[in-house]
Formats: C-alpha cells, sequence, structure tokens
C-alpha cells in the first residue's frame, strides 16, 4: 500500500508519468512558455491522477507570480468588513487568484506587521483598509517594489494608489437634510471622532469654516460629521458643538454615554443621526432604556443598515453602504493593476442609497 501523501507528490513523477521533461510539466502547469495543447492535456492529466498540489510560492519564483492578493481588514469580525471580503473573494476566485486575509484592529502596529507578513508570502497585490491616513511609508516602499495597492474605505493623500470608498460626506448630508426638512432643528450626531491631525472638533469646524478641510482625505466618521455640518449651513441652523458626541475610542460603550450626555440636555436634541453600526447600536440600546418612542419622541436616522432595523416597528431609517460592491471593485483595479495597467489611479466613489423606514416624523413639542 503506497502510504505517500498527495502534497508531496512532486513535478518530477508528474513529469514521469506524462512522459514528458520536468520542465514541460512545470511550463504546462504553471501556464507559462509555451505547451502545445495534447501536451498541457496529458500533464493536467497525470497531475490529477496523482493527486499533485503545486507549489505556489516555487512557481512564483519562476513566474513572479504567486495567483494570491492580501486583505488587510480593520476588524474582521465585522459585518462591515466581511460584506466587503465577500466582495473581493468573489472576483479574485473568479480570475483564480486567492486571498490571504489579515487583521490590523485599527492599530498601525499590527498593520505594519501584517503588511510584512503578506509581502513575505510574496502576494502579487494588496488591498487594504488603512489605519493611519498620513503614515504610508510602508505602503508607498510596497508599490516600489512593485506590488500593486488598492486602498478601500479610505483614500491617502500623495499615494500612487487606487481607492475604492463611499461617498460619505454627500450621503450624510442628504440624512440630515431629511430631518431639516422634517422640521428638525436640534440634531444631534454620535459618532467615531478620534483621529483627525487637526485637533478635536472645535478645531475641525473652525478648519472648515476656514475652508482648509480636504473631505476626501478623512477617516469616514470625520467626512459624515462634514456632511452633517453641510447640511445644518445649508437649512441656515447654526452647528451646536453640544450636539456633536464624540466618541474618542471605537467602542459600543463610549457611544452609550455619548447618546446618554446627548439625551440628557435640557433642550435635548429632537433627531439624532449615528454614524456607524456600532454607534447606532449604542444609541439604540439608550433610546430604549429611556422609553422613548420613535419617531414620535425622537427622530433617528443611521448610518448602515443592520439586520434589526428592518425587524423593528417602526423601522430605522439607514445609509446602504454597497459594500460587496466595493470589494469587488477593489479586486478588479488590484487584478488589473496585476496584468500590466498602468494608467492613473482612480479614486472610486460609491453611492450608498437610502433605506427609508419609519423612524422620521416632524419634532415634538418639548
Amino acid at each position: 500500500m503506497n502510504d505517500k501523501r498527495q502534497d508531496k507528490v512532486t513535478i518530477t513523477e508528474v513529469a514521469k508519468r506524462a512522459g514528458v521533461s520536468t520542465a514541460t510539466a512545470g511550463r504546462a502547469l504553471g501556464g507559462y512558455g509555451y505547451s502545445r495543447k495534447e501536451i498541457k492535456a496529458r500533464v493536467k492529466q497525470a497531475a490529477e491522477e496523482l493527486g499533485y498540489r503545486p507549489n505556489l510560492l516555487a512557481r512564483g519564483l519562476i513566474t513572479g507570480k504567486t495567483k494570491t492578493i492580501g486583505v488587510v481588514a480593520g476588524d474582521i469580525q465585522s459585518p462591515f468588513y466581511a460584506s466587503i471580503l465577500r466582495g473581493v473573494a468573489d472576483v479574485t476566485r473568479a480570475a483564480g487568484f486567492g486571498i490571504l486575509l489579515t487583521n490590523s484592529d485599527e492599530r498601525m502596529e499590527l498593520e505594519l506587521e501584517a503588511v510584512q507578513l503578506l509581502r513575505e508570502k510574496q502576494i502579487d497585490g494588496l488591498i487594504i483598509a488603512p489605519s493611519d491616513l498620513s503614515d504610508s511609508a510602508h505602503l508607498q516602499a510596497a508599490i516600489l517594489d512593485g506590488c500593486p495597492v488598492v486602498l478601500i474605505d479610505r483614500a491617502i493623500r500623495n499615494l500612487a494608489a487606487d481607492a475604492v470608498c463611499v461617498d460619505n460626506r454627500e450621503a450624510s448630508r442628504d440624512c440630515v437634510a431629511r430631518l431639516t426638512a422634517a422640521g428638525h432643528r436640534r440634531i444631534g450626531l454620535v459618532a467615531e471622532l478620534e483621529r483627525w491631525n487637526g485637533g478635536n472638533v472645535a478645531d475641525f469646524l473652525a478648519a472648515v469654516a476656514s475652508g482648509r478641510v480636504d473631505s476626501s482625505t478623512l477617516f469616514p466618521s470625520w467626512q459624515r460629521l462634514y456632511g452633517y455640518i453641510d447640511a445644518l449651513r445649508d437649512a441656515g441652523i447654526p452647528v451646536d458643538p453640544d450636539l456633536i458626541g464624540r466618541v474618542g475610542l471605537y467602542s459600543g460603550e463610549g457611544a452609550r454615554k455619548e447618546t446618554q450626555r446627548l439625551l440628557d440636555l435640557p433642550n435635548r436634541p429632537t433627531a439624532l443621526f449615528s454614524a456607524d453600526g456600532l454607534m447606532s447600536a449604542a444609541a439604540m440600546g439608550v433610546i430604549t432604556s429611556l422609553d422613548l418612542q420613535i419617531p414620535r419622541d425622537l427622530s433617528l436616522i443611521c448610518f448602515d443598515d443592520l439586520d434589526w432595523m428592518s425587524f423593528l416597528k417602526p423601522g430605522i431609517a439607514a445609509v446602504v453602504q454597497p459594500l460587496t460592491e466595493m470589494g469587488e471593485a477593489a479586486a478588479r483595479l488590484v487584478l488589473s493593476r496585476i496584468d500590466g495597467n498602468e494608467g492613473p489611479n482612480q479614486r472610486l466613489a460609491l453611492r450608498p442609497r437610502f433605506a427609508e423606514r419609519g423612524s422620521i416624523a416632524a419634532p415634538p413639542s418639548l
């Protein structure tokens, strides 16, 4: 009985079974160089009969390609990244590529480790949600070494890389405009607003007022704050910093505390805009604990559509991000670069849709 493990079958054994040289077998299975159709068929049949599995790294040394894409996600447990990864996997699989997935936890030291690990695995391209929009030396080094980089969800200024994002600013402007159109003038915002180079919210408001902020290179939560400011200004409503719930660290507890603070104000907001799914879940917990009825007591719009938002009665209005489409677009861009496309870098801003449910009404008389 032959107890040899199938994954130990060598290219030499395949070549012997097919009656060709090892070099010919390598070309036939690796997809490089020229081999006649009948030779390719004979080699592939021999490989299947023997249970041969190619050594991708070894093949990469010959072809310069390993047929793998590296992906660095901010949080692989998040439904946000799960949907993006599905889009990436669908497109790369159809093109004959595999993906190697790593996680950064939104921490630069982990991102640096992840990128180094993936490059050591000789990936052909990298898709990454960067945790820092100013420190990109490691990504620049990858590009200079011939590894295409595609940014997802965030863009880095002055980095020669494609990017796929959502038009966060415009989507948020639309959300808040719906609330102002319903008559609301005191609209609270709950958002993770930790990372902005200019400082705190007051500094940001001042920078926006003076036109010193490029919204395209902000983190998504700050872009959504920008859209909030836009909509209030469009409606002639002054921006009240007390109504901006800044969650310094990305945590449900921080969001809960800020929501509680907003709803405990003597002149509390009549509407609330939560800037992502975690903020929304925490806000709903506070709203429920206070026995506030939506939309009778408080109107609510959430950025990111989660399953429970459509299960509630009334449902919760939400921005539906095209997450799978983002992943698909990122995968197509990186594959195009791997194929040799040297055209100008692309910055795609996909447009989300709005799920209008029953959580918006005219403000109550407080």
